[in-house]
């Protein structure tokens, strides 16, 4: 937003078009639904990058969460992370959801490959 507007949140500036807090959007990924808040500006000019207009499906950002997981983050510097880089919150509980829901898929995939040898 601060790209889009030419000033930065709270400074003063001339311009006609301002900022116009927030819409919450639910979105899915393959391991749930969450809303996040997507700013806006008065003149309904701002274009989101990473979560797009009319984009409900984030899948995505869930194989980066994974992927940042598999590397040993903690999901708080997995949620910072998501903030600094995407702009939006993803608070940890649902970093935990995501990641659990994976443990669960491969302990599945192992006991049914464990079977299949067995």
């Amino acid at each position: 937003m601060n790209e889009h507007l030419g000033y930065d949140k709270y400074e003063r500036s001339s311009e006609s078009n301002y900022r116009n807090g927030t819409k919450t959007k639910r979105v899915r990924s393959k391991y749930g639904e969450f809303d996040i808040d997507v700013p806006q500006d008065r003149q309904s000019t701002f274009e989101p990058k990473v979560v797009q207009k009319r984009q409900k499906d984030i899948s995505a950002i869930d194989d980066k969460i994974i992927s940042m997981y598999a590397k040993g983050m903690t999901t708080r510097q997995i949620s910072d992370t998501i903030r600094d880089i995407y702009g939006f919150e993803i608070s940890e509980g649902m970093i935990s959801d995501i990641t659990d829901k994976l443990l669960q898929t491969l302990k599945l995939s192992i006991q049914l490959l464990m079977k299949r040898q067995g």
